[in-house]
């Protein structure tokens, strides 16, 4: 048995509670069952136990054994001094306070319902694509949907956590942090850590210089990519070479590697070539692009934004040097709608809550209510399982369902869990 089904039990109250005694023979009457404490310290923090005669006010430690109180060292931690009662599966020892005066302890063992030790077992030991496969049809609808509410918001705030840092070691450049985060998803993920690197050399405040010339924006991008080092056949790739030559010297720059680029398995439209060319073309015609995402207030609004025509030899090419079958290369509107929900979506939610206006964290969420459910292989398996979403907004929080309580098996923490188990 893990510690955190103990915690279950104690936080939901989901254990006999009648004719209460410590492992000493006193009777118990637990008054407040305390706070749940995700942080370091006691489990659970401002309880109030009757302990005799006396009442206590303090906090309460919990075990599956009691001697796990040395293993952890909590003897030698002041922290603890404060506990009013120790909550073990076991008392395999007694333990005591720093002070020598004996903890008391409240034993388990036999006040624990057998239906839920069993249902908990069965749910936790299988290798099911979801822990609670068997059960998970048994669950309200209700239940479901207002825990989706919930992890969705934990995921935009899960992901707003490095933006946040960021934008604290920029001093709240938040143009230049979208600049570089717009970046890292526009490599898709095969390529997102070499674009965000080829971001990070290439500050925003550089273009600036150069707003109004794509070719010298093309070859400080393509050069700083370290694709511009061949020989080149192509006048055009020949340009941007040259262009690159004389900025590296002016601004002394240091391209990245070209060896972190990655073309396999890649469809030609994703090649890092194309992606770069679009991203230029981007901040080419977009002066101030988060501050225009800000104003946005529709999906169609975001869409003319990242509406790229690339300049004419990509019409033709997907890499340097090599003719291919005519074709515009825009950004589709699956990319635009990926690059809505992997960045816009964070950054709006972040800016909202940074600056305590609503209005912001509520576009993020109409965007994504807005926006047609993902496809990918996890959201195919809800589906399977009778989870029909209806937009990003539900696709979204499915994979912070998925990612960060079923794989983890963190079934006491959810609500479908919590249901199951009831």
């Amino acid at each position: 048995m893990r510690e955190d089904f103990l915690h279950y039990l104690w936080r939901t109250k989901r254990f006999h509670l009648d004719n209460l005694v410590s492992t000493e023979g006193e009777p118990l009457q637990i008054t407040h069952f305390g706070k749940h404490n995700h942080h370091a310290g006691p489990d659970f923090l401002e309880a109030k136990v009757q302990v005799g005669e006396t009442l206590w006010a303090g906090n309460v430690e919990i075990h599956v054994n009691a001697s796990e109180w040395i293993a952890h060292k909590h003897q030698e931690d002041r922290a603890y001094d404060n506990v009013i009662l120790h909550v073990v599966l076991e008392e395999d020892q007694p333990i005591y306070r720093s002070t020598g005066e004996r903890i008391p302890c409240l034993e388990l063992r036999r006040r624990i319902p057998p239906k839920i030790i069993k249902t908990y077992q069965k749910i936790v030991h299988n290798e099911h694509w979801i822990p609670c496969q068997h059960h998970f049809y048994s669950v309200p609808t209700i239940t479901k949907n207002l825990w989706l509410d919930r992890l969705l918001v934990e995921r935009l705030e899960q992901k707003t956590v490095p933006i946040a840092e960021r934008l604290v070691n920029t001093n709240n450049a938040w143009e230049s942090v979208f600049y570089e985060l717009l970046a890292r998803n526009f490599g898709v993920k095969i390529n997102a850590e070499p674009f965000e690197l080829l971001a990070q050399s290439t500050p925003l405040n550089l273009f600036a210089k150069h707003k109004n010339n794509l070719v010298q924006i093309e070859a400080l991008l393509f050069g700083q990519a370290g694709l511009l080092v061949d020989d080149f056949v192509d006048n055009y790739p020949k340009a941007l070479q040259k262009e690159y030559q004389f900025l590296q010297k002016k601004y002394n720059l240091q391209p990245i590697k070209k060896e972190s680029w990655r073309f396999m398995r890649l469809r030609p439209a994703n090649f890092p070539s194309i992606r770069i060319a679009q991203f230029a073309t981007l901040i080419y015609q977009s002066t101030h692009l988060f501050s225009k995402i800000l104003e946005a207030e529709s999906i169609k609004a975001i869409e003319k934004l990242f509406k790229v025509s690339l300049s004419e030899y990509w019409l033709n090419h997907y890499i340097f040097d090599k003719t291919s079958a005519e074709r515009k290369k825009t950004l589709g509107k699956s990319t635009i709608h990926l690059l809505i929900i992997n960045t816009i979506v964070p950054f709006l939610f972040l800016y909202g809550t940074h600056k305590s206006i609503d209005a912001y964290r509520d576009k993020a969420l109409r965007f994504l209510e807005a926006l047609a459910p993902e496809k990918n292989s996890i959201i195919e398996q809800w589906k399977i399982l009778g989870l029909e979403p209806d937009s990003a907004y539900q696709t979204q929080a499915l994979l912070q369902l998925k990612n960060e309580y079923c794989l983890k098996k963190r079934c006491l923490a959810c609500a479908i869990g919590n249901s199951i188990l009831k």
